[in-house]
């Protein structure tokens, strides 16, 4: 068997040293990472290929491209998670992808967790009224401006792999959480300890919520002015999915009209925001680099992940990563 090695920057991150050396044993994997264009001027290099060990940075190639350079691929282990960029050509040629996106969902859930638990008991409102002094005379009577979290109504948007970890992690907080989502029953539902609920509803009676849908043509600008008008004058909106799913424009208004409203923004669109935009000056918007996926050594659990459904592809055994078209259609 032979493989290779594909991806951006990040290759050395999330496929440690060790590892590497263990794929190189047990599937053949050739040293060195390979970029699309040494493969388009030399086919011949990728022609034995059955599989391609990947990451973040992973090309896209034309269904042309995949028959010329890839006749005996068989699959693809992405040691990432969205393989939206990518992945349908592949699967049109009959190849298995295979992809670390429930390892990629773990960190983003527990970010989402604690920014959730902290807007609750108003943590970020708080940060910024005690640096004034005149404020933070008025600390006693703030304490009864957050319900904080026994009993809060906290509300997720989404319920894929992200959404379900979230729902998971927030069941020993003893919340009132509701989801709203197309693929999640109401029996579903209330095995995590949630109830069903339209967006609507959420957003107009949510103390916190947070977006978890997938990054599809159909979600793009899904959230505007209607539903951010709706939101509680001191309600927190977190965004942990896609950027491009918020009219930025019209929640910076909502925002401006609300100082007490919060939105946490791990994404943006475009990212990170144009020079200029309001988001960077907001007092009410807290920004960060997209760093709710995996970082640091969080990144080697994906490999991991991939190295372990290898040996379950390889032996024939039932897979538990397989991307198929159907997910494409709702995954992140």
């Amino acid at each position: 068997m032979k493989s290779i090695l594909m991806g951006g920057a990040s290759v050395p991150f999330v496929y440690p040293a060790e590892r590497l050396a263990v794929l190189q044993k047990e599937a053949g994997l050739l040293p060195g990472v390979l970029t699309k264009e040494q493969i388009l001027e030399n086919p011949a290099m990728t022609a034995d290929a059955v599989c391609i060990f990947s990451t973040w940075g992973m090309p896209k190639f034309t269904e042309e491209e995949i028959r010329l350079c890839f006749p005996k691929l068989k699959a693809i282990f992405y040691a990432a998670g969205t393989v939206q960029a990518f992945a349908w050509e592949f699967l049109n040629c009959g190849v298995q992808i295979f992809s670390a996106w429930a390892a990629n969902a773990v960190p983003v859930a527990e970010y989402t967790v604690a920014q959730i638990i902290l807007a609750n008991k108003g943590f970020f409102q708080a940060c910024r009224r005690e640096k004034d002094p005149e404020s933070r005379r008025g600390a006693k009577l703030y304490h009864g401006s957050f319900p904080g979290n026994y009993g809060c109504k906290v509300g997720l948007i989404g319920a894929g792999m992200i959404g379900k970890l979230v729902l998971e992690m927030l069941k020993p907080y003893r919340l009132d959480v509701y989801i709203s989502s197309t693929s999640m029953t109401e029996e579903q539902a209330a095995v995590y300890g949630a109830k069903k609920a339209t967006t609507r509803e959420i957003f107009a009676n949510c103390q916190t919520i947070s977006n978890h849908v997938a990054d599809l043509p159909a979600t793009k600008g899904m959230f505007g002015k209607e539903l951010f008008s709706l939101m509680k004058p001191n309600a927190t909106f977190i965004n942990t999915g896609r950027g491009a799913q918020v009219v930025e424009e019209d929640l910076i208004a909502v925002l401006k009209e609300n100082p007490d409203m919060t939105a946490i923004l791990d994404v943006t669109f475009p990212e990170p925001p144009v020079a200029g935009s309001d988001l960077y000056t907001l007092p009410n918007v807290f920004l960060t680099p997209h760093i709710a996926g995996s970082s640091g050594d969080e990144r080697q659990r994906m490999s991991a992940y991939m190295e372990d459904e290898f040996y379950r592809w390889r032996a024939g055994q039932p897979c538990k990563w397989e991307v198929t078209e159907k997910m494409l259609e709702t995954m992140a």
